[in-house]
């Protein structure tokens, strides 16, 4: 029986690719998922596996030839073993040479099935995503549902978990590469025990190889360092070397130094010592990237303008301070400030429909809906999750939509569907103590809100000087669609409304 390997399906984008790298040659015998070919695009490299065991009869496209999405390579006969006799008579040698090492996988798969890790459907709207972390390392025992590496795109991160119990067999993609939808990046070999083999050789610790010890993140800090992992002695079970036995080995090395330093005679030594002097370089996240780009171009395309004012917040303190208790016993939320921000800024949007609107090509997009994005700061950065259909909503609502958001977005668990849409966004840098700042447009939004710190200042009333807590308002907003005179209205709409809470009850 014969199989074609063909060029994967290439993303929307991506129009042809190039055959960067063949492993294999004609007539070489080949295992199931070892991987052919490297197609180049102008965006990844995308590894071709072999659907099965068999020969590889035919090569089609040799190196360098531009092909397209599932263009015919290269013939595969399965099941046909007639390879290259000095191959195969190499490959006894080497399975003579290491006995133990070729016991350990056949004790680890020999209770089950080959369960294939790969990256889960990725959206429409997403051509490609990045290892972030493996969890598990090869060899390593893991239980049905147990999370074993997150995949991270520019929005959100998807976590992929064992289909069943088992062991790690192999990882194929490590931390940092980048693959696309249902790609293979790893094997888990279903219900398997770790072998009794690899404890012996872990015992064995400088005699294990870099690849059993460490695990994929480990490696590449040592890489990083010009560290081998025979040179670090590591702390966990069977010498197992985590990223905290090499900052501890970096950290070993470095210290001599110091002494030395002060051995050394005043004289001898002109120029003082500061302190290190040490930087890191680290890869930009896809999220920081993306921000960074959407941020860029709503800078560079938009006509984008700010406008501030102040809001004295005292009536909204003292309503909150007399019915918070009696709030969270009756809607199980805290009563915070931002149920008031959101509430202001629907009803300011709908006495001011250009802000909620938006900008496609040479036409204006009324929303008759009222989406409202949060900016939320997580450990990976600045997200603006939506609140959806905020108009419908009442306090405990709002509140708790809100603090449902906040907590996905601290756990990396927003989807794609909370991430997308919103009409205008409130982003509120008082929270971190920003007295002031103009907040950037979150494309295709045309005005974003920022609220501040709330300090108490000195105010003018009636001729009076008293010490109020006031916070500056900031309305950056993209003067192509909205004027002068419709944003100052729609901020002075909004302190107005914070000012005196009630006409929100009362809709007037």
């Amino acid at each position: 029986m014969t199989t074609e390997i063909k060029v994967p399906v290439l993303p929307e984008s991506v129009a042809d690719a190039s055959v960067a790298t063949w492993q294999v040659e004609v007539g070489e015998s080949v295992s199931r998922d070892q991987v052919l070919v490297e197609i180049e695009t102008d965006k990844v490299v995308l590894e071709v596996p072999a659907p099965a065991d068999g020969v590889v009869t035919e090569i089609l496209e040799q190196e360098g030839a531009t092909v397209l999405g599932e263009q015919l390579l290269a013939i595969l006969s399965e099941g046909n073993s007639k390879a290259a006799p000095a191959k195969e008579e190499a490959k006894e040698e080497a399975s003579a040479e290491a006995p133990a090492k070729a016991e350990a996988p056949a004790a680890a798969t020999a209770s089950g099935k080959v369960i294939d890790i790969k990256v889960p459907v990725l959206p429409e709207s997403v051509a490609d995503a990045t290892i972030s972390t493996w969890h598990v390392a090869e060899g390593e025992a893991v239980s049905r549902d147990q999370n074993l590496v997150d995949i991270e795109t520019d929005k959100v991160v998807l976590e992929v978990v064992a289909e069943e119990d088992g062991v790690i067999g192999k990882i194929i993609h490590a931390e940092g590469d980048t693959v696309l939808g249902e790609q293979l990046i790893g094997q888990l070999n279903a219900g398997a025990t770790s072998a009794p083999v690899a404890a012996a050789e872990e015992s064995a610790g400088a005699e294990a190889s870099g690849d059993e010890i460490a695990s994929p993140s480990v490696r590449r800090m040592l890489t990083e360092n010009g560290l081998t992992a025979a040179q670090v002695k590591g702390t966990g079970k069977g010498g197992r070397i985590s990223k905290e036995d090499v900052e501890a080995h970096l950290a070993k090395a470095k210290a001599p130094a110091a002494p030395a330093a002060k051995e050394a005679p005043a004289a001898a030594a002109p120029v003082a010592v500061q302190g290190e002097r040490s930087q890191k370089r680290v890869p930009m996240t896809r999220l920081r990237k993306t921000i960074a780009n959407r941020l860029l171009e709503a800078k560079n395309s938009t006509a984008m303008l700010t406008t501030f004012n102040e809001v004295n917040m005292k009536p909204i303190m003292d309503l909150r301070k007399q019915y918070k208790d009696v709030f969270e016993e009756r809607h199980g939320a805290r009563l915070g400030f931002m149920s008031f921000y959101v509430k202001a800024v629907t009803e300011a949007l709908k006495r001011f429909p250009s802000v909620n609107a938006s900008i496609d090509g040479d036409d204006i997009v009324y929303h008759n809906f009222f989406d409202v994005s949060i900016a939320v700061s997580t450990p990976r950065g600045l997200v603006t999750p939506v609140l959806r259909d905020a108009d419908q909503l009442g306090m405990a609502g709002i509140e708790k939509g809100i603090r449902e958001l906040a907590i996905k977005g601290r756990d990396g668990k927003l989807t794609m569907d909370e991430m997308q849409g919103g009409n205008f966004t409130i982003t509120n840098g008082g929270v971190f103590g920003s007295l002031l700042s103009t907040p950037i447009l979150n494309l295709p939004q045309t005005a974003i809100l920022g609220m501040h710190k709330i300090q108490d200042r000195p105010m003018a009333v009636n001729g009076k000087v008293e010490i109020l807590p006031m916070m500056y308002l900031a309305l950056s907003y993209d003067h192509r669609l909205i004027d002068g005179k419709e944003s100052v209205g729609f901020l002075v709409t909004i302190k107005e409304l914070l000012e005196d809470p009630t006409r929100l009850l009362l809709d007037i």
